[in-house]
């Protein structure tokens, strides 16, 4: 039997939304830029996509851009966003464990002269909102948080803060890494004070190499990609009909059923750890660095097993059919330590012997039994302290 728990990595695209994408492909062929009716045709599939998503969202669909994932969408909204803006402010602020994609781009940022503050976490890898309200100052151009967190599922109080950025310095842009809470949360933009949000379309079911940037038509960006004046001449190159489509039908789908997945995560997440607990009693290795109640997403567990290098425990798993991830999918290749994990406090003979289990629309209770039936099983053959 082969388990997939790296949901949190990619998601398995729906049946339905593949269906659509084939269709599309097959009879919406012309180029939406191209000024007869066939191309005015797939201008209006990518017109009727974006409404979709502009409703999930509560915003307006001239403020959705599309574009090719969440790490294009991050680096869109940060640098062409304080690009345009220095003028206006040297301070941009950021957390210590947000995704590469942020976090790389805040480094060359510095770079560039821009005075950038990390905020703290604490052991859950929640933000301290005082701390960001003495930070947020006159100066201060940018914010960039994520909603979930991608290593260990941490959710932050989005709107508070947002609406706590905006009461200090209303000028001030919000940006909010939306990657691994859509389709898991509602959210409103105008309600949260949110001027950039992104999104990527293989996290919920879709296709591979589609993002979303919500972009406030409020707050201007510098192009990052130039050439024709698709997009209101913010992201030049021809659309992706129907991997946008693709997208759309993705969320349409998922937040018809957002309560029910909800709650269906959260009972395995649950059911998980209880499980993982009384495996410990025998063991005494694992620790669990997600917590169950509701600052926390459903369908992510981090998961730390004490003497076993997640290297080994990973690849010691696939060899029985189960494939998980040794943090951030983006960053497993790497040799450096977690940022996420260090951020928590993790010592980092722990952050090294740290997995990461994420759960999905297809996934189901008897996996997590023979999830533990095989860990029972490596366990005592893969701890090298007995």
């Amino acid at each position: 039997m082969e388990i997939y728990f790296d949901n949190a990595a990619t998601t398995r695209i729906d049946a339905e939304v593949e269906k659509k994408i084939e269709e599309i492909n097959r009879l919406v062929y012309a180029n939406p830029s191209a000024m007869h009716r066939l191309g005015y045709f797939a201008e209006e599939q990518v017109k009727k996509s974006s409404e979709t998503i502009a409703n999930i969202l509560h915003c307006d669909s001239s403020e959705i851009i599309w574009t090719s994932g969440g790490s294009e969408s991050n680096n869109m909204a940060i640098r062409g966003y304080t690009s345009l803006y220095k003028k206006s402010g040297n301070k941009i602020v950021t957390t210590k464990m947000e995704h590469a994609s942020v976090y790389k781009v805040f480094e060359s940022l510095k770079e560039d002269g821009f005075e950038v503050i990390y905020i703290d976490v604490d052991s859950e890898g929640h933000i301290n909102i005082d701390e960001l309200k003495q930070i947020v100052d006159s100066n201060t151009i940018l914010v960039s948080i994520m909603y979930v967190n991608n290593e260990i599922g941490s959710v932050q109080k989005i709107e508070e803060i947002g609406k706590l950025i905006k009461e200090n310095n209303m000028n001030c842009a919000f940006h909010v890494d939306f990657v691994q809470g859509f389709a898991k949360y509602r959210i409103n933009v105008k309600k949260s004070c949110i001027d950039f949000l992104s999104i990527s379309s293989h996290k919920f079911n879709g296709p591979k190499g589609v993002g979303i940037l919500y972009k406030n038509k409020d707050v201007r960006v510098k192009p990052l990609i130039l050439g024709g004046s698709q997009q209101n001449d913010l992201r030049a190159g021809t659309l992706n009909v129907p991997g946008i489509v693709g997208t759309a039908t993705a969320a349409k789908i998922a937040y018809e059923i957002i309560d029910e997945e909800y709650n269906k995560l959260k009972n395995l997440k649950e059911y998980l750890i209880d499980k993982l607990e009384q495996l410990n009693d025998i063991y005494g290795i694992i620790s669990i660095n997600s917590k169950k109640d509701e600052s926390f997403a459903p369908h992510i567990v981090s998961v730390t097993f004490k003497n076993i290098r997640a290297e080994v425990m990973l690849h010691a798993l696939e060899d029985k059919g189960v494939y998980v991830s040794a943090g951030s999918a983006c960053s497993s290749h790497q040799k450096k330590l977690s940022r996420t994990l260090t951020s928590i406090g993790l010592k980092s003979e722990l952050v090294e012997s740290t997995i990461r289990i994420s759960f999905g629309k297809y996934n189901k209770k008897e996996e997590i039994d023979n999830f533990i039936e095989i860990l029972n099983e490596l366990i005592p053959k893969l701890n090298i302290r007995k």
